[in-house]
């Protein structure tokens, strides 16, 4: 195989996996909302649960890619949470037509789905 075509594999892997990653959190969400909308859950609840949402689909696609990866696993790890976070900001960016709502606790979170990436990436 040459160089083209592996790079063209991790390309597609990559972008499999933040696709299957944005799925399962969209599906995730649904499930929160409907969990809000059936029990009334607070504010402060739904911020924790969201925040365990974002940790747990990086941590589960820091784990597919290092088992894929076969070594510097943590690395791949970290480039997945890196990836799911910039897409998150991006797409909050555009929704909110601005960083002002954002900007918020941005920092806390790309440290959250970095750090919970790499651990998937070190587990595998």
């Amino acid at each position: 195989m040459g160089k083209k075509e592996v790079y063209t594999q991790k390309v597609l892997f990559v972008t499999k996996c933040m696709l299957a990653a944005y799925i399962l959190t969209a599906g995730l969400l649904l499930l929160l909302a409907f969990m809000l909308y059936r029990f009334g859950l607070s504010e402060k609840v739904v911020s924790l649960c969201i925040i365990g949402i974002y940790i747990a689909v990086t941590f589960l696609t820091g784990v597919l890619s290092g088992r894929r990866a076969g070594r510097k696993k943590y690395l791949w790890g970290l480039a997945m949470g890196v990836a799911y976070y910039v897409i998150l900001v991006i797409v909050s960016l555009i929704v909110n037509r601005g960083p002002q709502d954002v900007a918020g606790n941005m920092v806390t979170v790309f440290f959250l789905c970095a750090g919970s990436g790499m651990l998937g990436g070190m587990i595998s």
